[in-house]
C-alpha cells in the first residue's frame, strides 16, 4: 500500500488506477482511429525514460533469478536473500 501523497508511475497495464490511487500518473492511450497528439507523445515518452530505469533493476535482479524461479530454500530466509540480492546490484550497479 502506498502513502496517500505518494507519487505513482504506471504503465499502461495500470488501466484504472485513478480510482485507487489518485496521485497517479499514466500514459495516455490512443483511441481508436485518432492518433495521439504531440502532448499526448511526449508525455509518454518522459513517462517511458524514467521507467526505464526501474526496468533495468528489475532486470539486474532477475539475473540472480530470486523472481522468475521457485523460490527452494527456507521461507524465513526469503527476506534476507532479498536484502542479499538488493545489496549486491547496488553494490555493482549503485554510481550509475
Amino acid at each position: 500500500m502506498l502513502r496517500p501523497g505518494a507519487l505513482l508511475l504506471a504503465d499502461s497495464g495500470y488501466q484504472g488506477m485513478h480510482g485507487h490511487h489518485q496521485n497517479s500518473v499514466l500514459p495516455v492511450k490512443k483511441q481508436k482511429g485518432k492518433p495521439l497528439s504531440a502532448e499526448d507523445k511526449a508525455h509518454n515518452k518522459a513517462l517511458s525514460k524514467r521507467g526505464v530505469f526501474i526496468e533495468h533493476v528489475n532486470r539486474r535482479c532477475k539475473i540472480f533469478r530470486i523472481v522468475k524461479d521457485v523460490y527452494r530454500g527456507k521461507h524465513k530466509n526469503y527476506s534476507l536473500t532479498w536484502s542479499l540480492v538488493a545489496a549486491l546490484v547496488n553494490l555493482r550497479y549503485g554510481n550509475i
